[in-house]
């Protein structure tokens, strides 16, 4: 298996007077993914980031033989501490909002692929139709489980770990800090310049970047087919299942970032959209009132961005020239 750069990865600097704040890093690996954090303030606050990070992956891993929801997938019920507790319930409100795109019961059709534990293999039409009568998230109920029903919050958890560090940091103290969680940054603030972060969007089709976006206070969120996969008899299948389906999701999108205040909920509507594709997406986009914006790659490469990224969202090297679309929510 191929293992791409983190989906979004790269903050674009300008130089900073040397008057500003000190700033401070960390880099580490967690969550099953490399994180970087950059404040400006006191050093203390790192430790206390990573302390946060991989108590929450103690708590919400499902591989973890001691998480409490590896316990309530075993069980189908356990008694869940504040973070997974509220956690669960997050994810379950952002499942209702998606209609189902993003469904955290999809797990035992993601580890019958193999994704969990990296022992990939692509099961059999018959194994994927049983393992789907087990895929509902309408069926949790007081979160207890149905017999034989398993969650997995991987696909909140990094956007809830930097809206819990942001937390953090501003009770530190800390006014200017920028977090790079595997596909998950969070920008807080302003950099101590006063200008605003400018964060790279990777390319799908490269290694390269596709644009920039300029940002404070705001999550950005990307997910694509390309981060994790394997490859079997010429065919290459993803980690991004449809929970319709069984099957990776194939919706005509390369990637998805989504970019608001909740890094959860941004976190959870980028794998959603991603599956959903550009058409709903959009729909849900201008029904839902959702106060978060988006850049939509399809697979043919081209380039659709919500009116809010108007004058902070720049194309970068190949697609400086492209043609954007730009969509309201009228």
């Amino acid at each position: 298996m191929r293992r791409a750069l983190p989906a979004v990865c790269l903050v674009l600097a300008l130089a900073l007077s040397s008057c500003a704040p000190q700033k401070r890093t960390a880099s580490f690996f967690a969550m099953d993914t490399f994180m970087e954090l950059t404040v400006y303030g006191e050093e203390s606050v790192l430790d206390d980031t990573r302390a946060l990070i991989e108590r929450l992956e103690g708590e919400l891993s499902v591989t973890d033989p001691d998480s409490e929801i590896r316990a309530l997938n075993q069980n189908g019920t356990a008694e869940l501490g504040e973070d997974a507790r509220s956690l669960l319930e997050r994810a379950l409100e952002i499942c209702a909002l998606t209609g189902g795109a993003l469904d955290i019961t999809v797990y035992p059709v993601v580890r019958a692929w193999g994704f969990t534990v990296g022992e990939y293999r692509v099961p059999e039409p018959e194994e994927i139709a049983a393992l789907l009568e087990k895929v509902d998230y309408t069926r949790i109920s007081d979160l207890t489980l149905p017999e034989g029903f398993m969650v997995d919050l991987g696909a909140v958890a990094k956007g809830r770990a930097s809206d819990e560090a942001v937390r953090i940091w501003g009770e530190a103290g800390v006014k200017s800090g920028l977090m790079s969680l595997g596909g998950s940054v969070y920008a807080m603030g302003t950099k101590p310049d006063g200008s605003r972060w400018r964060v790279g969007i990777r390319d799908p089709f490269s290694d390269g970047l596709l644009a920039a976006v300029e940002v404070e206070d705001r999550a950005v969120v990307t997910s694509g087919g390309y981060e994790r996969y394997f490859e079997e008899n010429g065919e290459r299948y993803h980690h991004i299942i449809d929970p319709k389906t069984g099957y990776p999701a194939r919706s005509g999108l390369a990637s998805v970032t989504v970019i608001g205040g909740e890094g959860t909920l941004c976190d959870g509507l980028s794998t959603a959209f991603y599956v959903m594709g550009l058409e709903r997406a959009l729909e849900l986009w201008r029904s839902a009132r959702l106060e978060v914006e988006a850049v939509f790659v399809t697979e043919d490469g081209e380039i659709t961005v919500t009116e809010g990224l108007e004058g902070s969202f720049e194309p970068l090297g190949d697609y400086k020239n492209a043609e954007i679309k730009v969509v309201g929510r009228g």
